[in-house]
């Protein structure tokens, strides 16, 4: 195991996520209230930036850019969601957010999925 320390508890309040760069993986640290849970930056849908579209309430994230959503408490797909999100193994020691960071969690995406869906319907 390679755990790494991430952030302090303090930093991401409860209900809300944030990005943090540790030994040069990007990781997204969310405070579900419960617990945290950590996973990588971008959306496994269309590569969406989940530290700024995405939303969390009652341990569920949503990415507002498609509404696809995830439970962080379970790690279960809810909704729209067709894939899974990718998760580190996360441990609190007293007042540290720590992931085993081994080796960085990326996604496969589509070459469907790499159309830029803001300008599907603009005209040719």
């Amino acid at each position: 195991m390679n755990w790494k320390r991430v952030c302090a508890v303090g930093e991401v309040p409860e209900n809300t996520l944030k990005k943090f760069d540790v030994d040069g993986l990007t990781i997204i640290i969310a405070n579900y209230g419960d617990g945290f849970q950590g996973f990588p930056p971008l959306c496994p849908h269309m590569e969406e930036p989940l530290a700024e579209s995405g939303l969390l309430e009652g341990g569920v994230l949503t990415c507002s850019k498609h509404l696809w959503q995830w439970d962080l408490r379970t790690g279960e797909m809810v909704g729209m969601a067709e894939k899974p999100l990718l998760t580190y193994e996360i441990k609190r020691e007293g007042d540290e957010v720590l992931a085993n960071m081994e080796s960085e969690l990326v996604y496969d995406y589509d070459e469907e999925d790499e159309m830029d869906d803001d300008n599907f319907f603009a005209a040719d």
